[in-house]
């Protein structure tokens, strides 16, 4: 995919610069690509999605948490009523 990147970017870069007279270097090239993404904070289209099931738990497990306080402090308001009742 990279090689594919850096293939289509050259041809490119190639076709736009006129007067040029050598062709770029796909070595030097892809190598000077991968530089600059690795100064990029970059993280791998794995990493990305094993952080959004991540944030897909937790969500899940807020929501319940916010379920389980609400039904205990609906508890709690019906054991106060009926205290001051009593």
């Amino acid at each position: 995919m990279l090689q594919d990147f850096t293939k289509r970017l050259s041809d490119e870069l190639q076709s736009r610069i006129a007067g040029l007279d050598q062709s770029l270097p796909a070595r030097e090239l892809n190598a000077a690509l991968q530089a600059a993404l690795r100064k990029m904070d970059l993280v791998t289209r794995e990493e990305f999605d094993a952080q959004a099931a991540v944030l897909q738990r937790t969500r899940q497990r807020l929501e319940a948490l916010e379920q389980q306080l609400q039904t205990w402090e609906a508890q709690q308001a019906t054991r106060e009523e009926k205290n001051t009742d009593a």
